[in-house]
């Protein structure tokens, strides 16, 4: 269902279906990423998982959500690298390991960006289902959909979770 409030305590329904008086219903702003879209995201990903039609090389199902989330969604919002900090003369003999946080990969310094250990210990943190947009839900939900036909899925669930976005969609 999706209304408009309107001053003066009055709504304007804009879909198909009404609010049944006596009934209490949650509001969700329909400008931000939705429950139904977070629900087909999370079903999609789930039927994509157990056909096993994928290439991405993980071992379980949350390492292949959050690979679908860098792959097909908004990836890493930030990464941490390690910085190996030199001895000062004098005052230290040993090189010490330094934890920094870098916006974007580029700003990770180059040198540990193509030092084959070093490049190993940087990691980035993806950005959350939670923070994405409307408009970013669904551009990762129609890359998700868009592979997984790609991929040859056409199980009855994958086939009923299609349907059931179009009908809402049709709402």
């Amino acid at each position: 269902m999706k209304i408009q409030i309107l001053p003066k305590d009055e709504y304007l329904i804009e879909s198909k279906d009404c609010p049944i008086v006596g009934r209490s219903y949650f509001l969700e702003d329909a400008q931000s990423g939705t429950q139904s879209q977070n629900k087909a995201f999370h079903a999609l990903v789930q039927e994509y998982w157990k056909t096993g039609q994928h290439s991405y090389n993980v071992d379980n199902f949350d390492d292949f959500r959050n690979q679908i989330k860098r792959s097909l969604g908004e990836g890493f919002i930030s990464f941490i690298y390690v910085e190996m900090i030199e001895p000062v003369m004098g005052l230290d003999s040993l090189t010490k390991p330094k934890i920094r946080d870098a916006k974007k990969y580029q700003d990770i310094p180059e040198a540990i960006r193509k030092d084959p250990d070093m490049k190993n210990l940087i990691r980035g943190k993806l950005k959350s289902w939670a923070d994405y947009t409307k408009k970013q839900r669904l551009s990762c939900v129609d890359n998700l959909i868009a592979e997984m036909h790609e991929a040859g899925i056409n199980s009855k669930k994958f086939m009923e979770i299609l349907e059931g976005m179009e009908e809402e969609k049709n709402e």
